[in-house]
């Protein structure tokens, strides 16, 4: 089936090259608020702390607790709007074109306005030779159409990416959005301690990489495109890296390894043209994530388990 006969709603298209400058925009935002997230927030292993959450109506912070008052921010990408929550207030500006210095003035008058404080770093992560955020005075465009199909398309994967969590009995993390590396993710965790990961992420501290690493993971997600892969993505890593990896069969058949980026990847485009896009995703973070599990020699009859249904308690054998 081609992409022009999948009428599909929930998997719109989302053609990186036709908002790129939009979506960097989008990323450059989600780290401002992101930040005000982890300034106020007591640190949370793998930094669970600092992550934005899918909703029906954006991305959110979830409630931030600044000096006692309790604030939420959305990006509500439906009205486009950035919304601050308090118990008593709700107010708001709007999303629209400007530099990435006005949204953070803007954001810092909205937070001071809610009651809080607005004390961030002030330059992005995870971007090389990234400009700080005063400084970034360039205007960016505001593309609303592919904004909202950016986040049909995140409600449609946050909801497969969810159903994949429910399969496992380990630890395992939230459905969540790293701002730094604008990516939607999902992680398993063998329980076992990993070798010290060797940091080099451009512009994030090496213990800020090395704590996030610190057990074997099996990690999932999806990327809108930028950072060398201009098209959005699914990918599945894992680390360490177990012997063999590369050349283990997954599916779905469009799946294929990237040793540049030794992960393997799965076209989001492959994914909404499918008869059968969940199925095929979720195959795809199946058959991924046995291949690390099985190549690392983790423990899955103890940790794994069938995937979870509404009302349906887990068997105990």
């Amino acid at each position: 089936m081609t992409a022009s006969k999948n009428t599909n709603a929930a998997w719109p298209p989302l053609p990186y090259s036709d908002w790129s400058e939009t979506a960097a925009a989008l990323h450059l935002w989600t780290q401002i608020v992101g930040k005000y997230r982890f300034s106020h927030t007591p640190w949370v292993n793998h930094s669970w702390h600092a992550t934005l959450y899918v909703s029906p109506r954006g991305l959110t912070t979830g409630p931030v607790l600044d000096d006692g008052r309790s604030i939420v921010l959305t990006f509500d990408l439906r009205e486009h709007r950035l919304v601050a929550e308090t118990p008593d207030s709700t107010r708001d500006f709007p999303l629209e074109s400007m530099s990435v210095a006005e949204f953070l003035h803007r954001t810092a008058g909205l937070v001071e306005s809610a009651g809080g404080r607005m004390d961030i770093h002030g330059a992005p992560n995870e971007i090389p030779e990234a400009i700080p955020f005063r400084q970034d005075q360039q205007p960016r465009p505001y593309d609303a159409e592919a904004v909202e199909r950016f986040h049909r398309a995140l409600l449609s994967i946050s909801g497969v990416f969810e159903k994949f969590r429910t399969g496992f009995l380990g630890k395992v993390s939230p459905v969540h959005l790293f701002w730094g590396s604008f990516d939607l993710a999902v992680t398993r965790f063998s329980g076992r301690k990993a070798p010290l990961h060797p940091g080099g992420v451009p512009a994030l501290p090496d213990d800020v990489t090395q704590e996030a690493y610190s057990h074997e993971v099996s990690s999932a997600g999806f990327w809108p495109g930028g950072g060398g892969v201009d098209e959005p993505m699914f990918y599945s890593y894992a680390y360490p890296t177990p012997d063999g990896f590369s050349e283990r069969p997954v599916e779905p058949d469009a799946a294929r390894y990237e040793s540049a980026l030794g992960e393997f990847l799965l076209p989001y485009e492959a994914v909404r043209a499918s008869a059968t896009p969940e199925a095929d995703l979720l195959a795809f973070l199946q058959s991924t994530y046995a291949a690390a599990a099985d190549l690392s020699d983790w423990d899955r009859q103890s940790l794994e388990c069938e995937l979870g249904a509404p009302r349906v308690p887990r068997r105990i054998a």
